[in-house]
């Protein structure tokens, strides 16, 4: 879907740091402190600031200022189709008319053909804050007018609508089976994904395209489809979904009928090659009967497995 930009106006905020007035940048806990020996995959990369960022301030208390962070909004409020409890709106319908986001397991095979596009989707502009900075940032329905305060967004707008929308997504409980939070950091990502898999032994991926296209085309699947992660039901994979919001928040969930496969697709037309993943649900009767998937497939829920294509800034991670 193709979303309007909305370039919101910066605030500074107090933000209170460490002694020496340092902020560990966000991929130096990542590599240094829990996940040494685990690559980055892009969809994270593409949402960091560059290391020296964040290694600046040399007093205890610095102002951040928000503009630097690259804050713009989607300005289509949405409800997510990865999102188990709600309902597909027209446009969502309208969309996937002639595109293959869901699909069933049983297709999933070499030389099975799907028409796809596979555009840069997160063009908004948000990036990953700190933890300490974005753990001062209230991220609450109860806090929604401070909120819109500090991000200069006027109450009512389609803009206040997106925010709204994704907390409340956030806060919403999750069916019966699910584990989610959503992560306002990547610290908070990596500490979630590693408490779920049990270890810290893990891998994170993401779909990966060579030549990224507005232009709907069809890929058919190549040699090499294969399983990722561990059978142990304890160890399923943890799956996180990039929301509409002003600095970069995932949500992350984990449930016991997840299965994620790595398939590689080449297009029809142009060649283009995607190392695409592909997350498939094996029980489906606890989510919306009016869901996208079931309307575009048309299936009931809890029959049959249901796949789909994971977008370029979404990952996913698993036990190696």
């Amino acid at each position: 879907m193709a979303f309007h930009l909305f370039h919101i106006i910066t605030f500074l905020m107090l933000v209170v740091v460490g002694t020496n007035g340092a902020i560990l940048p966000p991929q130096l806990y990542w590599k240094s402190v829990v996940l040494p020996n685990t690559p980055m995959p892009k969809a994270i990369t593409n949402l960091l600031h560059p290391v020296g960022y964040w290694s600046e301030g040399k007093a205890t208390a610095t102002w951040v200022d928000a503009s630097k962070y690259g804050i713009n909004v989607h300005a289509v409020p949405e409800d997510s189709p990865f999102s188990y409890k709600y309902a597909a709106t027209d446009t969502q319908l309208h969309y996937n008319s002639n595109v293959a986001l869901f699909f069933l397991e049983k297709d999933l095979y070499y030389g099975k053909k799907f028409n796809m596009k596979f555009t840069k989707t997160n063009n908004n502009g948000a990036k990953f804050l700190p933890k300490e900075v974005a753990d001062s940032i209230p991220f609450s329905s109860n806090k929604m007018e401070n909120i819109l305060h500090k991000f200069s967004i006027k109450k009512g707008s389609k803009e206040s609508e997106i925010v709204k929308n994704t907390i409340n997504e956030c806060e919403e409980k999750g069916i019966k089976g699910e584990e989610k939070l959503c992560v306002t950091s990547l610290e908070s990502m990596v500490d979630f994904a590693t408490s779920k898999l049990g270890s810290n032994n893990v891998e994170a991926i993401s779909t990966e395209v060579e030549k990224e296209s507005n232009e709907l085309q069809e890929y058919v699947i190549a040699k090499g489809v294969k399983k990722l992660g561990d059978n142990n039901k304890n160890k399923q994979p943890v799956v996180c979904h990039i929301e509409n919001y002003p600095y970069a928040v995932f949500y992350c969930h984990k449930t016991d009928t997840t299965k994620v496969y790595y398939v590689p697709l080449e297009g029809v037309v142009d060649g283009n090659r995607v190392k695409a993943i592909v997350v498939c649900h094996t029980d489906t009767s606890e989510w919306n009967p009016k869901h996208l998937a079931f309307q575009v497939l048309k299936v009931e829920p809890g029959t049959v497995p249901i796949c789909h294509f994971l977008p370029q800034d979404h990952v996913v991670w698993f036990s190696k």
